[in-house]
């Protein structure tokens, strides 16, 4: 299994040196092989410059087409290198290395699909944020008769090959529920692991994330998803 981490990006530049440097020190500490690639997608700020700064590879779009796409874009590019799955990081700084670290070296073989499940209350989640992941876990469980304990935390480990056979056709937050329901329609393993997360206060929190519109555009998603019953 060769593995890489993927952290999609956009007007990340006040975290994303952080983000990239501790995942390479960390896996350097722990004489892991696990390069950074990032996705800038369409920032107008320094993203992409203080990410290279910082020893990721990096990947471009020239403008903004959403957190879907740039993991695609990501995902064809690791392919292409010879990597066979992903642990993708959000670039706020949200997700600890240890924890990416352990995604990375998860036992599971690498066609599996690995989610990582937060304790939202536990770790100080908006409380905006706990209601729309608790609506989206039970309508993702009642679509794919699993049970999903968190279906919206963007820390997750890929199988490249076989993600990219699902053919997604969401570019934005939608991504990553359409996956769910197309991995366990092809068959493909599904794993859930605890892990911890960090919040900054309030006044210091970004997120391009819109608790009504987004979630919104998800359900949507699913439902064309699950009504597409010619594909993966």
């Amino acid at each position: 299994m060769k593995v890489a981490v993927l952290i999609p990006a956009y007007q990340a530049e006040a975290s994303i040196v952080g983000v990239v440097r501790g995942i390479r020190e960390a896996a350097e500490r722990s004489r892991m092989c696990l390069p950074v690639w990032v996705v800038d997608d369409g920032s107008s700020d320094a993203t992409e410059k203080m990410a290279m700064s910082a020893g990721a590879f990096t990947l471009r779009h020239p403008s903004n087409c959403g957190k879907g796409k740039a993991l695609l874009t990501g995902f064809r590019a690791l392919m292409a290198g010879g990597f066979t799955s992903a642990v993708t990081v959000d670039a706020d700084g949200q997700h600890p290395t240890e924890e990416a670290l352990r995604m990375a070296a998860h036992p599971s073989p690498a066609e599996t699909l690995i989610l990582a499940v937060r304790d939202l209350a536990r770790d100080g989640a908006p409380k905006n944020s706990q209601f729309s992941n608790s609506v989206s876990n039970r309508f993702l469980s009642w679509f794919t008769g699993l049970s999903l304990k968190d279906t919206q935390c963007g820390l997750r480990r890929y199988p490249i090959s076989k993600t990219l056979e699902l053919h997604p056709k969401s570019m934005g937050y939608a991504f990553e529920a359409e996956v769910l329901i197309r991995a366990v329609r092809a068959g493909i393993r599904i794993e859930q692991v605890p892990v911890r997360v960090w919040y900054p206060e309030p006044s210091q929190r970004i997120s391009h994330f819109h608790n009504v519109k987004d979630p919104a555009k998800i359900v949507c998603r699913v439902l064309g998803t699950w009504l597409d019953r010619g594909a993966p």
